[in-house]
């Protein structure tokens, strides 16, 4: 399975940015702990992230022609009020997991709200860098289960 996963703005900084909320493990062991469970699910993986909104949509729409067959998509802020990242994931069918590090449900009241989350098969929050795990995991068994085409 082809899976793609987007971080959005400061996932870049994890490590170093409110550690308290999102942990000291910095984002190069993020991609270390996607890369070993690519390779053990035998899933070609591949990490994008971006500050940038405009960067965000161009990848979901470039995962339309590239054979991606699942996003798994952490929007960081843009998850509050990007209809146009909400709107890029709802242009095509394909199974996408939205994943939070945090559970902003138990945060500040701005951030329990998620435009990118109906658009979305799964949410997963609040299981640190665990969740993006799960995810894979969800996605994969959509996969064995015939259900990674919608």
């Amino acid at each position: 399975m082809k899976i793609l996963i987007i971080n959005g703005p400061n996932l870049n900084f994890l490590g170093i940015r409110e550690t308290a909320v999102y942990g000291k493990q910095d984002y190069p062991h993020l991609l270390s702990l996607i890369g070993k469970k690519g390779q053990e699910t035998g899933n070609a993986i591949e990490v994008f992230q971006s500050n940038h909104e405009g960067a965000i949509i161009d990848r979901i729409q470039d995962a339309f022609y590239d054979q991606t067959e699942g996003i798994i998509i952490n929007p960081g802020a843009y998850t509050h009020y990007s209809y146009a990242i909400r709107d890029a994931l709802a242009s095509f069918a394909l199974p996408k997991v939205e994943v939070h590090i945090s559970d902003i449900m138990a945060r500040e009241p701005f951030r329990q709200i998620s435009v990118t989350a109906p658009v979305c098969d799964k949410q997963i929050m609040g299981q640190g860098l665990d969740g993006y795990l799960q995810a894979i995991d969800f996605l994969c068994s959509l996969a064995e289960n015939g259900q990674n085409t919608f």
